[in-house]
């Protein structure tokens, strides 16, 4: 028999520009991942009245450099004034980000991720109370040779509206440190890789000649400019 599995996703982020953070040598740890951030979020479906769902990502992540494992915390929040009732939250990896597990939540099945996708779980959430939110402990890779982005869509039980998407946003550094145990990464920041040499970026131009690594403003846009949403798929026999 085949099936047929449709998404209801709809819409693009607007690109935005980041000035060029200098990170500093010490690697963020799995416990100082700073604020959560919306970074890279925005309503889609209308969702009931008087409920208002967004997530929330570490500001920084760490990556350990041998293994290229990490870790952070995924969480979705009701800001509004009733409960939520049960909802689902998808935590998606896309591109250099894989994400292996996420506590408490079942793995997406190859041909159900977003197109684009590399892996997903779904969490089911029986509801939120107002002013409530719970959080995912989230285990991924991430290889610093790419990018890599992570996408959270908040949509009803049954898939059929989006109330919230955050992504695909991306995590990255632009000043690799690759001889370091770990490289600590930013949300809405593109991952640029380290020179295969070591921990000098690639040239582009005698003028970068003249300056020092991470000297030089670099407009950064989040990832989703065209955006990437659920799509229909084909039919499976």
């Amino acid at each position: 028999m085949s099936s047929r599995r449709s998404a209801t996703i709809v819409g693009s982020l607007t690109a935005a520009s980041f000035a060029t953070v200098l990170i500093l040598a010490a690697p963020a740890g799995a416990d100082d991942q700073g604020p959560g951030s919306d970074k890279g979020g925005k309503a889609v479906d209308a969702a009931p009245a008087g409920v208002e769902l967004t997530t929330l990502l570490p500001e920084r992540i760490s990556v350990d450099n041998s293994s290229g494992k990490t870790s952070l915390t995924a969480t979705v929040k009701n800001g509004g004034t009733k409960d939520s009732g049960k909802i689902r939250v998808w935590i998606v990896g896309f591109d250099g980000l894989t994400v292996k597990n996420v506590q408490g939540c079942t793995a997406i099945a190859e041909k159900d991720l977003p197109d684009g996708s590399n892996s997903g779980f779904s969490c089911s959430v029986d509801g939120l109370a107002a002013g409530d939110s719970t959080s995912y402990s989230v285990d991924a890779t991430f290889d610093l040779g790419k990018t890599g982005k992570i996408c959270l869509p908040v949509q009803s039980a049954d898939g059929k509206k989006t109330f919230w998407q955050q992504g695909p946003v991306p995590f990255g550094t632009t000043n690799p440190s690759p001889n370091a145990p770990a490289t600590p990464l930013l949300l809405g920041t593109d991952n640029t890789p380290a020179a295969p040499g070591g921990d000098e970026l690639p040239k582009t131009g005698v003028a970068e000649d003249l300056l020092p690594l991470g000297a030089t403003g670099i407009a950064l846009l989040t990832a989703g400019t065209a955006g990437l949403w659920w799509t229909r798929r084909r039919p499976r026999t």
